[in-house]
């Protein structure tokens, strides 16, 4: 199945990532119009640590912790990918506390985010992949 991985060597930490994804949760085409003003609180995160930059989001785990963890049923695997129920989270964050990556996180609206692979908004390749200007993020299978 495709993951997002990140190749650290090449990422700019310029939170272009960041800003594509935030702009992914929206129904605009423009940019600037449409992240202008607020907080942007994107699924996946730049993390910088000795000198490397790298984004964090969900690995969509074969076997996820978060998943097994969530006391409402409200994350599930489906077609290999987890997904969230945000009418079954009730924000007890048991998911955030159990993801041994950091990647799931509180909403502004009490339930949990995390990176879906922009399959509610986008059909082939998640928009922080498309946003990277240097390629440091990549949509692929691996083995």
């Amino acid at each position: 199945m495709k993951r997002v991985y990140v190749n650290e060597q090449w990422c700019l930490a310029c939170h272009l990532c960041e800003y594509y994804c935030a702009l992914a949760g929206t129904s605009q085409t423009d940019m600037a119009r449409a992240l202008k003003g607020i907080t942007i609180r994107p699924n996946l995160r730049l993390e910088e640590k000795g000198g490397i930059s790298f984004a964090v989001s969900c690995r969509h785990c074969e076997d996820p912790v978060c998943v097994k963890s969530c006391i409402t049923g409200a994350l599930t695997i489906k077609d290999g990918l987890i997904a969230i129920d945000r009418d079954l989270c009730i924000g007890c964050y048991t998911c955030i506390l159990t993801c041994p990556y950091g990647a799931v996180s509180p909403s502004t609206d009490g339930a949990v985010q995390k990176c879906e692979l922009c399959v509610q908004t986008e059909a082939g390749t998640p928009a922080c992949v498309r946003g990277c200007p240097n390629g440091a993020i990549v949509f692929e299978e691996r083995g």
